[in-house]
């Protein structure tokens, strides 16, 4: 895919225990996406999403709401590379 980009986000706040790796999941199958969700030990949502720039965008944007119980504080941007994901999934926390 020659518009295929890959963007790592870390999202903070009220973001664990009220369904966001679900939510994400979700919304990341239904834009064509790529990639992985997880919690992490500091309470974090970290992500990695890979796909056309256009959908990325949407999802990163999407995440500063979340699901209705979350309360996110902060999305940071991080650069990446495309891991080969085949689907978009859940992994163990880290």
């Amino acid at each position: 895919m020659s518009d295929s980009v890959a963007a790592r986000v870390m999202i903070t706040g009220q973001v664990q225990g009220v369904w966001y790796r679900g939510w994400t999941i979700d919304n990341a199958q239904r834009r064509g996406l790529r990639g992985w969700v997880r919690n992490r030990r500091d309470g974090a949502v970290e992500a990695l999403f890979i796909g056309p720039a256009s959908a990325v965008e949407a999802m990163i944007a999407a995440c500063r709401t979340g699901p209705t119980a979350a309360r996110v504080a902060a999305v940071e941007r991080f650069p990446a590379e495309d891991d080969g994901a085949s689907g978009f999934t859940q992994r163990p926390t880290a």
